[in-house]
Formats: structure tokens, C-alpha cells, sequence
């Protein structure tokens, strides 16, 4: 009985995690506060419950800081015309956004500049965008 117990509360546990990580765009990011980065991709990590595009920036001083962008998940990303091989490090993008009301260098990417000049949408929790099925305008 104690086995059955100790099985069912891991069980319960174990379940309510990814459900914590998860959250809305409102709780953490600031749709008044805007930003567009052109950066050098350090990073993707492609993960539930969001992917994220980690970029190093010059920042006003000349110092360069590494930006953490969330996007959306991947089957979203991936419905969006992504993989896993869309970006690599070292391109340089540019991702427009919207600030963390929690991080600093923290953002919700919206769109990202491709280094062979596409924009594509990055699945933000602010506005889905259109899927590769449904074209930008319609």
C-alpha cells in the first residue's frame, strides 16, 4: 500500500511540473515595451514548453550582452515552416518583441529576421501569427 502511495504522489508531482512552467504572455512580458535586436545567435534550444533563441547584442556602451528570446513551442514553430537546423550559431538576426516585466535581456520574440532575409513568426503567446498554411495578410 505504502508502494501504491509513494507511486501515485510521484505520479501527481511529476504531472503538475510542466504545467507550472507554463504561463501567460501577460504574467511575464510587457506588450507596451517594444523591442527590435539585431544580434549573433549563441544558442536555440528547442523545448517544451518554448523554444528559445539566445543572441549576443552591443549594447549603448559597446559591451556585448547575450539576450535570451522565448518563443513559441516547437510543433508551433514547426507548423510555422522551422526546425530544429533554421538557425545555427553564429547567424545574425534580427527579432523584434516585447520586454520582460520580470528579466533583464529577457524578451517574447513576435518575428525574426532570417539571415537569408525571411521574416518569419515565432509563435509568441502574444499573437499566434499565421502557419505556413495560412499566409502573412490573410
Amino acid at each position: 500500500m505504502r508502494t501504491l502511495l509513494l507511486v501515485a504522489s510521484v505520479a501527481v508531482i511529476t504531472a503538475a511540473a510542466p504545467a507550472s512552467a507554463h504561463h501567460s504572455f501577460a504574467a511575464e512580458y510587457d506588450r507596451d515595451k517594444p523591442i527590435t535586436l539585431t544580434g549573433t545567435v549563441t544558442k536555440l534550444e528547442w523545448t517544451n514548453p518554448h523554444a528559445r533563441i539566445y543572441i549576443d547584442v552591443k549594447d549603448e556602451k559597446g559591451n556585448v550582452v547575450n539576450w535570451d528570446f522565448e518563443l513559441g513551442p516547437p510543433n508551433g514553430l514547426m507548423r510555422r515552416g522551422w526546425n530544429r537546423n533554421s538557425l545555427r550559431q553564429g547567424h545574425v538576426v534580427t527579432i523584434e518583441g516585447f520586454l520582460s516585466k520580470l528579466a533583464p535581456r529577457v524578451a517574447n520574440a513576435r518575428t525574426v529576421k532570417l539571415p537569408d532575409g525571411r521574416q518569419v513568426f515565432a509563435g509568441s503567446s502574444f499573437d499566434a501569427g499565421p502557419t505556413q498554411d495560412e499566409p502573412a495578410g490573410k
